[in-house]
């Protein structure tokens, strides 16, 4: 069997196989699928310092090889979490990591500061796609002194492992990874979904409740690959790769093209088990090509 452990800032993985937010809920919801110890890491659903009910419906479409969704981060807010959720899942041997989401630096940081507390979550993951209250909706992650100004403010409340999540949504990906880098990240996700709608020809009417949402599923591999790869020649940090991976040599595409780990989200809704069926492919693939250590392919394409 290879070697499948991987390091992700001083965050330290079995093996480089992840859960996505938002499609793997608090993990408890999988476990009579999947060991959850036997996975890298669970990132949790979005997490706010305040509850959020999200947006109407309907706020999820199917499209052709992938699907939209406008969920709009429902959740009970960060201390729920922390007194409901956290008991239950803190003596599962696994990374939790959770996702927190925000619409001012000062909420981010807030968020982040009372997860920071929990002895079991070693690590969080920013998600910058939120819009910015203060600045007419658009969202952080898509200017870089925007993306730099939430990670600058959880970074001086947060001692732990911080990965903050891109956006694809915007004209350069590598200048906002430098961007939040610079301002301390320990490592970056992408990518998050792309924007897109869909619509209804009968009842002349956009499909979602909103009109737009996120675009996930394996039609925007080809986007994750390619924006996977530029990030990671341009920064120093550790890469997570993400975006329409439903099998493990979708993942080791990812690998290759410079993720350190990778995240699965919307196939976990096709099948429940796909987390260990992707671990275990790669392991797999590792032995039939004589590879000992995930490690080695790494970013190995020429």
């Amino acid at each position: 069997m290879a070697k499948l452990n991987v390091k992700i800032g001083k965050l330290e993985l079995q093996n480089p196989v992840m859960t996505a937010s938002g499609t793997f809920g608090y993990g408890l919801e999988f476990q009579d699928f999947v060991p959850l110890d036997q996975l890298g890491g669970i990132i949790v659903k979005g997490t706010t310092l305040h509850p959020r009910e999200g947006n109407d419906y309907p706020r999820m479409a199917e499209t052709p090889m992938g699907m939209l969704n406008c969920v709009g981060l429902q959740n009970k807010g960060v201390d729920y979490f922390c007194e409901h959720i956290y008991p239950q899942i803190k003596d599962i041997k696994t990374n939790w990591i959770v996702n927190v989401s925000g619409s001012s630096p000062e909420d981010y940081a807030e968020c982040a500061a009372r997860i920071d507390a929990l002895e079991h979550v070693p690590a969080i993951e920013l998600n910058i796609s939120c819009p910015n209250v203060k600045d007419g909706g658009m969202a952080f992650g898509t200017t870089c002194a925007g993306a730099e100004s939430v990670v600058r403010a959880v970074r001086a409340r947060y001692s732990k492992t911080l990965i903050v999540k891109l956006s694809p949504n915007v004209t350069n990906i590598s200048e906002i990874a430098r961007a939040v880098e610079a301002a301390g990240a320990d490592a970056v996700s992408l990518i998050n979904t792309l924007m897109g709608m869909a619509v209804d020809i009968e009842k002349r009417k956009k499909l979602l409740s909103i009109g737009t949402g996120g675009l996930s599923g394996p039609c925007i591999k080809p986007v994750a690959l390619r924006m996977v790869y530029q990030v990671a020649k341009a920064v120093q940090i550790p890469v997570v790769g993400l975006g329409g991976i439903m099998t493990a040599e979708d993942a080791i595409e990812f690998l290759m093209c410079g993720a350190t780990a990778i995240e699965i989200g919307t196939a976990n809704f096709i099948d429940p088990a796909v987390t260990i069926k992707v671990r275990d492919g790669i392991n797999d693939w590792l032995d039939r090509h004589g590879v000992s250590d995930v490690n080695d392919i790494v970013g190995a394409i020429e």
